[in-house]
C-alpha cells in the first residue's frame, strides 16, 4: 500500500491541509464575515458577499480567476467548539452561489454549528478529473481548506466532502483517497467514479432519482455501488433511491445533512 500510495497517480489526488489545534487558531468573530482578514499570509484574498436574506458567504480567491470558493460561517460559531465541516462540489457548469441553495436556506447549518465550504473547479465546464485526471482543482481544494483551517476550529470526526452530479462524481473520486482527511462523503447523483487508491474508511451516502435522464440510475449509482462496497468492505454505505429526476430533492439533502451532523441514521438505509 505505501509504494501505490507514492505512486504519481495517487500523489495528485492526495491533500495535505489537515484541521488545526484550538490552540493554534487566531480569535474569530462567530458569523462575522469581517473577521476574515482582507488578505492572508498565503496570498488569499477575501470579500463577503450576500447570498440570501441576511446571511453573508466569504468569496476566497486565490488566483487571477473569477472563480472562487464560498464559506458560510453560521452565526453559532464557536471557537471552543470544534465544528464540523461539509466541502460541497457543485455539478457541470455550476458555480459557488447556486451550489450554497442546495440544502436550502443557509440556516440550516446553524443548529450543528457546521461550516459550509463551496469551491468552484478551475474550469466553469467541469472538475478536472471528469474530462481527464486530477491537477488544479486538487490543489484549489487544497488552498480553501488550509484557508478554513488556519482560522476556523473543525472537527475531525465531521469533516465531509459532497457533490451533485458532476460534483458528486468527483466527491467520490477525490474522497475516497482521502478518507483519511474526509470522514464522510455524500453523492447526490453520480455518473461514476475514479478513486486511484481508499484510505481510511469514510462513511458513504449516495442518493438518486430512478427517473433520472441525465445519469441514468441503472448505468450510474446502482452500477457502482457494489464496487463501492467492495472498496470498503467494513465501511459504512448508505444507498438511497428516490422517485424523481436529476435533482436533490429536499428531503434528501436534509437526511443527508442530519446523518452527517448528527449521525442520524437515513430511513431508507441499503
Amino acid at each position: 500500500m505505501s509504494s501505490l500510495m507514492n505512486s504519481p497517480q495517487v500523489l495528485t489526488a492526495r491533500l495535505a491541509a489537515r484541521p488545526q489545534p484550538s490552540s493554534k487558531l487566531p480569535a474569530a468573530i462567530a458569523g462575522n464575515a469581517a473577521a476574515l482578514s482582507p488578505a492572508g499570509a498565503n496570498g488569499y484574498h477575501s470579500s463577503s458577499q450576500f447570498v440570501s436574506h441576511a446571511l453573508q458567504a466569504i468569496a476566497l480567491s486565490f488566483d487571477n480567476s473569477n472563480r472562487d470558493s464560498y464559506l458560510y460561517v453560521p452565526p453559532t460559531y464557536n471557537p471552543s467548539l470544534p465544528s464540523p465541516l461539509l466541502v460541497m462540489l457543485h455539478g457541470a457548469g455550476g458555480h459557488g452561489p447556486n451550489t450554497l441553495a442546495t440544502f436550502g436556506a443557509l440556516s440550516v447549518f446553524d443548529a450543528s454549528r457546521c461550516l459550509l465550504l463551496v469551491p468552484e473547479s478551475r474550469s466553469s465546464r467541469t472538475w478536472d478529473m471528469i474530462r481527464g485526471s486530477f491537477g488544479p482543482d486538487v490543489a484549489h481544494i487544497n488552498s480553501s481548506l488550509q484557508y478554513v483551517f488556519e482560522r476556523y476550529s473543525v472537527d475531525p470526526s465531521r469533516l465531509g466532502i459532497a457533490g451533485f452530479s458532476d460534483g458528486a462524481s468527483y466527491a467520490l473520486s477525490l474522497g475516497l483517497p482521502n478518507g483519511d482527511l474526509f470522514s464522510h462523503i455524500i453523492a447526490f447523483s453520480p455518473g461514476f467514479m475514479r478513486p486511484p487508491c481508499v484510505a481510511g474508511s469514510p462513511k458513504v451516502y449516495i442518493s438518486h432519482g430512478v427517473h433520472d435522464e441525465v445519469l441514468p440510475i441503472e448505468r450510474c449509482s446502482r452500477r457502482l455501488l457494489p464496487s463501492l462496497k467492495q472498496m470498503l468492505p467494513q465501511g459504512e454505505v448508505h444507498y438511497v433511491e428516490f422517485n424523481g429526476p436529476h435533482v436533490v430533492p429536499a428531503g434528501i439533502s436534509q437526511e443527508a445533512l442530519l446523518w452527517f451532523t448528527n449521525g442520524e441514521a437515513p430511513v431508507t438505509p441499503n
